[in-house]
């Protein structure tokens, strides 16, 4: 049996922190959030927003944005704390009309979310969302450590898999966009 994997919030940099509203805590548990996103609702996005929709991970305790998650290990306890703790977020802050739908669909969310992590701990998981013909797609790509670097090169991680696409494999230099960040 493989051990109970879910995403949680990773910082890199402090770019987080400038490109969303409100950006997720490190290590706090993610789903992916799109459940705040309508067709309807995307052409009316600021900036930040927009930031969110096209490439945010949602923190379940802060309802936080998070560019990465972290594929991490955890306990069936800490699982069943983030149902809980999110079927709450859908009360309390989307107004879902009573625990049990909500802890319903906290469920699906915690689940889709455990999905994504059919992967080693501490692969990088990065999203892409798109609205493509009045509908709202997602696609995950994995970062992983670049084995065949040499230690003094600056790329630390490359998109490896595209996740049910067949699309040219990108690099990813995140010293750069370090580099880039505003200050």
């Amino acid at each position: 049996m493989s051990a109970l994997k879910l995403p949680r919030a990773i910082r890199l940099d402090p770019s987080d922190g400038f490109v969303f509203r409100k950006a997720a805590e490190p290590g706090e548990w993610l789903v992916t959030g799109s459940f705040l996103f309508t067709p309807e609702s995307v052409a009316g996005l600021d900036t930040k927003g927009r930031v969110a929709f096209r490439s945010g991970f949602l923190g379940i305790g802060s309802f936080g944005w998070s560019t990465l998650a972290i594929v991490s290990e955890a306990t069936a306890e800490e699982r069943e704390q983030a149902v809980a703790q999110l079927a709450a977020q859908f009360v309390d802050k989307l107004g879902a009309p009573d625990l049990a739908a909500a802890r319903a669909a906290a469920e699906e969310e915690i689940a889709f979310a455990a999905s994504l992590c059919d992967h080693p701990a501490q692969t990088l998981l990065a999203l892409h969302r798109t609205l493509e013909d009045g509908e709202i797609r997602e696609r995950f790509r994995t970062l992983m450590p670049r084995g065949d670097m040499p230690k003094d090169a600056f790329r630390a991680f490359e998109f490896v898999e595209v996740d049910g696409e067949d699309e040219p494999q990108e690099h990813v230099d995140l010293m750069q966009l370090m580099r880039d960040a505003p200050r």
